[in-house]
Parts: C-alpha cells; structure tokens; sequence
C-alpha cells in the first residue's frame, strides 16, 4: 500500500474509510466538503478575534481575507495591505 493517508489510522481501518468515500453520493461528498471549508473559516476567525479581541467586524473580516488570499487581490478588494496592518 502507499504512504498512508493519516499517522494516526491502522491500514485496514484507512481502506475501509476510502472504500466508503469512493461508495458515497457525489452530493454527499459535496456537502461534506463544503461542511470543512466552513468549519476552516470558524476556526481561522475565532483565532483571529482571540489575537485581536478589540477588532470591528470588518477588521477581522480583513484579516481573514489576507490569510487567504494573496496580498494583491486583499488590497485591491479591501483596500488593506497585509504587510503594513498585519494578519
């Protein structure tokens, strides 16, 4: 078998989890998907506003822009540069 897709997993245990990806409804898999990059944004906000507990709304709305986008796009949509206001 090739590397292992997760450490922490036994051999048998990663097949089976990947034989019932592969069985599973593509809209299934979609709104999975969607359910993680969600929670990934919940995640990077909350450490933000724990970093910067003063910030507006917008500000932390900012900062998670420049931590996902690149500094042209965050600063031509946001009008904030990443590297003079930090991230």
């Amino acid at each position: 078998m090739a590397k292992p897709l997760f450490e922490d997993t036994d051999e048998q245990t990663e097949r089976r989890l990947i034989e019932l990806t592969r069985a599973m409804p593509e809209e299934k898999k979609l709104r999975l998907l969607f359910s993680m990059i969600e929670t990934g944004r919940q995640l990077g906000m909350a450490g933000l506003q724990s970093r910067y507990p003063q910030a507006s709304p917008d500000e932390l709305k900012k900062r998670y822009a420049a931590l996902v986008l690149d500094r042209e796009t965050v600063m031509k949509v946001y009008g904030w540069d990443p590297e003079e206001e930090g991230y």
